[in-house]
């Protein structure tokens, strides 16, 4: 079975709406036929990610620090849960289980994976699809950002193409399709 990793926050945010995101993309994503594997916690994004793929009877492996088992409240409930001794052997991990990458709404430790993952793809480390759920315009301006690091010469535009932003979970599904 292929396996999406979702990137996505500890947090829930302050909508309700961003846990209702998380949970149809996983939906989504385990009726298309997908394992989830993602960062281990049962809070915030991450535990919606964890228990909507549960609910639907999907794989879903959890890969966390031990530093962070005790903070984020790893799930116990997982297909798998690997515990690791450092945030490098957890990014690590779950590229070495996933055929493909998802980022969803989230902060720093969701930019820092979908950075890294994406780091690895310009170096040739990997090359599995890797998609940035921009659902009501989240990523706009991340997006933004990239435009301008294109236009001003620090991206080439096939470095700028190495990800797919997709704005509605169909065109994210599409974009991860093997």
């Amino acid at each position: 079975m292929p396996r999406i990793c979702v990137f996505c926050g500890a947090r829930a945010g302050e909508s309700d709406r961003y846990l209702e995101l998380a949970r149809d993309t996983t939906r989504a994503l385990v009726r298309a036929g997908f394992g989830i594997v993602y960062g281990g916690g049962r809070v915030g994004l991450m535990g919606a990610v964890a228990d909507a793929a549960l609910a639907e009877g999907g794989e879903v492996i959890g890969v966390i620090p031990r530093g962070l088992a005790t903070a984020e409240v790893a799930h116990d409930r997982l297909s798998a849960l690997h515990v690791v001794e450092s945030m490098h052997e957890r990014k690590a991990l779950m590229a070495d289980l996933s055929d493909g990458f998802a980022a969803l709404p989230g902060g720093f430790g969701t930019m820092d994976e979908f950075h890294e993952i994406l780091t690895w793809r310009q170096l040739r480390i990997h090359d599995k699809p890797i998609a940035l759920l921009n659902a009501d315009g989240y990523y706009d301006a991340l997006l933004a950002l990239y435009d301008r690091m294109e236009r001003d010469g620090f991206l080439r535009a096939q470095t700028r193409a190495l990800f797919s932003a997709a704005s509605t979970i169909a065109e994210l599904l599409r974009t991860l399709a093997p």
